[in-house]
């Protein structure tokens, strides 16, 4: 009979923050595959745990998952944890999971620290709908998906998330100003949960100009509003406005719709009702 993989959330920075049941589960697995063995080796240590290890990270995801496969099919029971945090949330753990799930291998989740929702709770920002991006794609290596994020974020209504290491914090904050503008709330939360935890309310502007004036220390968390929907319609009207009434219509006939129903949407998109663009179209 298979074993049962354990995805376990480890403390962000307080230790007091792990749970039982997940110290329980450290104890009793046969083996912790850890994101780093050197830092899970302090926490082991400190709770008095004692466990075989092997490391599995973001740069050995695909050939460490199929040996602790084979693991799991032999009947061995098997924690997965990462440095920080909820493993698969910007973490190893997502490739493995999959893994097991297709196999028909359980997987359970041993819920707990996430900084995540950790910022977002402690922001003041709306918490009801947000979406969270991680750590954006890297400048160097993807900069075309960087930007498609970002753009796609200028008419994100949701509150957004992202991950951020302190070495990019500013060119960071510096894309977002330019994408997002510089009056867009955000809320920069560092060091959570640990002694000089902050959570600090900015805008896009004062953030980059705070971050010119000071040095981002430890790891960030940014909570950013999400865009306000009337900005958004209005800015997408006065756009609208600017195109000829009858290549507004054409455009959505060009993709099949019927005239009735591209009238619909082109009354729709400029804020008018259908009969005014039908008498406006009528007079033309």
């Amino acid at each position: 009979m298979p074993g049962t993989l354990y995805l376990c959330a480890t403390p962000i920075g307080n230790l007091g923050d792990i749970t039982q049941r997940v110290l329980d589960t450290l104890r009793e697995v046969d083996l912790i595959a850890a994101e780093d063995t050197r830092n899970t080796l302090r926490l082991l240590n400190h709770f008095e745990i004692k466990k075989p290890m092997t490391s599995y990270h973001e740069h050995n995801k695909y050939e460490k998952a199929q040996e602790l496969l084979a693991a799991l099919r032999r009947g061995e029971n098997i924690a997965v944890v990462t440095d920080a945090g909820t493993p698969a949330i910007s973490d190893p753990g997502e490739v493995l999971a999959a893994l097991c799930i297709e196999e028909g291998i359980r997987v359970t989740s041993l819920p707990g620290a996430c900084a995540l929702i950790t910022a977002l709770t402690m922001s003041g920002m709306p918490a009801r709908r947000f979406c969270f991006e991680g750590f954006l794609p890297p400048e160097k290596t993807d900069k075309k998906e960087r930007r498609r994020i970002l753009d796609q974020l200028r008419t994100e209504e949701r509150t957004i998330i992202l991950y951020e290491a302190p070495h990019h914090l500013r060119a960071t904050l510096s894309e977002l100003e330019a994408t997002l503008g510089g009056d867009r709330r955000i809320t920069l939360c560092r060091e959570l949960t640990k002694r000089f935890e902050e959570a600090i309310p900015l805008t896009l502007e004062t953030a980059v100009r705070y971050y010119e004036e000071n040095d981002p220390r430890g790891e960030y968390v940014l909570v950013i509003a999400g865009a306000d929907p009337a900005e958004l319609r209005d800015k997408a009207r006065a756009a609208f406005d600017e195109l000829p009434l009858e290549e507004h219509m054409q455009q959505y006939i060009d993709q099949g719709l019927t005239q009735k129903e591209a009238m619909r949407r082109v009354a729709a998109d400029r804020g008018l009702s259908r009969r005014d663009i039908y008498q406006q179209l009528k007079v033309k």
